[in-house]
């Protein structure tokens, strides 16, 4: 493989392909299924732009090594295992999209100051005590304050404090979307605050858990749309359940 590519996807069932690491010139990077085991000496891309990863695993021996990517703008992670031993530093990074990664959150790509879209997805509740006192609201807003999508679902556990956990205003956001919700008090606290907080929102999109009944999903939608909104052109919009 020789170290001009720009663009190569992997399908493999074993380890991240040794020669990959070497194609210095790689723009776009897609790997499906592997390992992520670079050399030592490893130290980043300095040309990738765009990475898709999927069902990739970050072993624990990835230590403190610190992976540059300077020009990183677009990271997506799905179904990725031990996110949170992936050290990135990724100053250009704009566009960060994460699905049924749950440790993901610990990265410290959300203190990026060029994020302008994070869309992160569970998918599915998280038992995992332990990573939830880990996660902090308080410093993921504090650290979006570029942000101009936001995309959550329900399956994160609010904290019952949590409208306490903004303390600036996100003049940039215009679009939020919540799935998944069950129409729980912190929740709707968690909306609100970004209500309260966004003066140029456009649109905030909820949708309800599909195991939510009709009256459920009609109490969620009152509830959300008798919230007060900073932004005079703020819309409520209301999807069905998703399966």
């Amino acid at each position: 493989m020789s170290g001009n590519f720009n663009f190569i996807i992997l399908i493999t069932f074993i380890h991240f392909h040794p020669s990959v690491f070497y194609c210095l010139q790689l723009r776009q990077l897609g790997v499906y299924t592997c390992i992520f085991n670079p050399p030592l000496e490893f130290r980043g891309f300095p040309n990738l732009e765009d990475i898709f990863l999927k069902n990739v695993h970050f072993g624990g021996d990835l230590g403190r090594t610190v992976i540059d990517l300077p020009q990183l703008k677009r990271l997506t992670l799905e179904g990725c295992v031990n996110v949170n031993n992936l050290n990135i530093k990724a100053v250009k990074l704009w566009n960060f999209c994460v699905t049924t990664c749950p440790d993901a959150m610990l990265l410290p790509l959300i203190d990026g100051e060029q994020l302008k879209v994070v869309h992160i997805r569970l998918l599915k509740p998280i038992e995992d005590v332990q990573w939830v006192e880990r996660f902090n609201f308080d410093t993921m807003l504090s650290n979006l304050s570029n942000i101009v999508s936001f995309a959550i679902d329900g399956y994160f556990r609010y904290d019952a404090n949590i409208e306490d956990c903004l303390n600036q205003t996100l003049f940039m956001l215009r679009t939020v979307e919540i799935t998944s919700l069950e129409g729980s008090k912190p929740e709707l606290l968690f909306i609100k605050l970004l209500l309260d907080h966004s003066p140029r929102l456009e649109n905030m999109i909820i949708g309800p858990t599909a195991t939510a009944d009709a009256q459920k999903m009609l109490n969620i939608a009152k509830d959300v749309m008798l919230l007060t909104r900073a932004s005079t052109k703020a819309k409520i919009v209301y999807m069905d359940p998703q399966p």
